[in-house]
């Protein structure tokens, strides 16, 4: 066995496990001897469950042994971000209001994983009911970067993003509302991919916004984080917004040849009032993607910035927890809560029909185009202090955060942040690549081509 399997990919480790060249218990221990050993300085987990991850990964090595490999996955611990229901193990959301409670039932993406014989390491930390995007507010207390604790991982799926980068696991999944998983990811310096809205199943997720949801992985690279979609996507029926759309083989897409891509470049909106490093970093990675891919080609986008819709369902979803228990919420979660409560319902059927019309011009702004890239995050990952220091200016700071992830949440896109460098003193950057709608392909594609090009 090799002597440091902690740090190496999902990919690596899941050969390795395929050739009996390491067992699915050692991974196992070895992760939960790291986090054991550095979690309680970085907050990743919530709820730890050794003792069910290291009873899966026995039950993988024996099935491994007896050459019933179930694929890439099998006997690969990973961690779910907690508001993923899992039965019988609890489920919070980061809230006291949800401190003990435990589903009866998975998630479609856990039975999704379990099925693919995932050992499951426990659920991570989050900005409390995912409604945030800087990711210090949770009943546990903030995750913090593991390149710099005293700043934030991003939010919401923030120990998501803490423990991959990490090392504590070879995966995880996170929530993207409103850019919950490119922002963390961006922030920690790992892979975080957004599907279309419909590719992966959102039952059994405690909702933020059910128009806006999704469910996507976060990995160490391109290729771990197409191997987890391929897991997790497909037709759910029980799932209002799932789609009966044919997933295609992921590690097909990234064995093609990038050059006939063309790339989009919209900088009126999401290149405006770039931090310097961050449009430094950002120009490098344009001319990688004019090395790699066809070309770029600039563009004009209308983005939609109305958050009529996501009030709405955020309110729909707590009006009654709110009225029944606000003392179990966070000061500003129960804050953020109460002002979506104005919203009313002729405003919220105009704004949903508005949304329906607005993803139905997606194929106009895929004209002349193939891909579309911007920044993932306008600014580095603040820090606790410079956050804290003004409590009223949070809410401005995380829209700041998320204003170039959250357009593709509206217009329902499949979009992933990759590294894009670090600033001076080390914090990590994002380039977030965005596609049309079920073409996860090309985006993981150029992607691909891009992480080579920067190694």
């Amino acid at each position: 066995m090799p002597t440091d399997v902690s740090g190496l990919s999902l990919a690596e480790v899941s050969e390795l496990v395929r050739t009996q060249s390491v067992s699915p218990v050692e991974l196992t221990r070895a992760c939960l001897e790291e986090i054991e050993q550095r979690d309680s300085s970085l907050n990743a987990f919530i709820t730890l469950t050794a003792n069910s991850a290291l009873e899966q990964a026995r039950q993988a090595e024996s099935d491994i042994r007896r050459s019933r490999w179930l694929g890439p996955l099998h006997g690969i611990p990973l961690a779910l971000k907690d508001l993923i229901d899992t039965a019988g193990v609890r489920t919070t959301a980061a809230s006291a209001l949800y401190a003990e409670r435990i589903p009866q039932k998975d998630a479609e993406v856990v039975r999704r994983l379990k099925n693919a014989g995932a050992v499951l390491l426990g659920k991570t930390n989050l900005h409390e009911f995912a409604f945030g995007g800087s990711g210090i507010i949770s009943h546990v207390g903030p995750a913090r970067n593991p390149h710099n604790p005293a700043h934030i991982t991003g939010g919401s799926s923030s120990g998501s993003a803490a423990a991959v980068a990490a090392n504590f696991c070879y995966g995880a999944l996170g929530t993207d509302t409103a850019g919950s998983i490119r922002l963390p990811a961006s922030c920690c310096g790992i892979v975080g991919l957004k599907p279309t809205y419909g590719r992966v199943s959102a039952r059994g997720v405690v909702p933020l916004s059910w128009s806006y949801d999704h469910v996507g992985p976060m990995a160490r690279s391109v290729r771990d984080s197409a191997m987890l979609l391929q897991a997790l996507a497909g037709y759910d029926a029980d799932d209002a917004a799932s789609q009966s759309v044919p997933v295609p083989d992921y590690a097909f897409a990234l064995q093609q040849d990038p050059r006939h891509l063309r790339v989009g470049l919209e900088r009126q909106f999401f290149c405006a009032d770039l931090d310097p490093e961050v449009a430094a970093c950002f120009n490098d990675a344009l001319r990688r993607v004019e090395r790699v891919a066809a070309g770029l080609w600039e563009i004009a986008i209308a983005v939609d910035t109305d958050r009529t819709v996501a009030k709405a369902e955020t309110w729909a979803y707590h009006r009654d927890l709110v009225s029944e228990h606000p003392e179990a919420y966070q000061p500003e979660t129960l804050r953020r809560v109460r002002a979506c409560a104005d919203v009313q319902t002729y405003e919220y059927i105009a704004a949903r029909r508005s949304l329906e019309r607005m993803r139905r011009t997606v194929p106009g702004i895929f004209h002349h185009v193939d891909l579309l890239v911007t920044p993932t995050v306008p600014i580095p990952p603040p820090s606790f202090v410079e956050l804290g220091a003004k409590p009223e200016e949070l809410r401005a700071k995380e829209l700041t955060l998320l204003r170039n992830t959250r357009p593709f949440n509206v217009l329902g896109l499949p979009a992933i942040s990759i590294p894009c460098g670090r600033t001076r003193s080390g914090l990590p950057l994002g380039l977030q690549i965005a596609g049309r709608p079920w073409d996860e392909a090309s985006v993981l594609c150029l992607a691909l081509a891009l992480e080579q090009a920067a190694a």
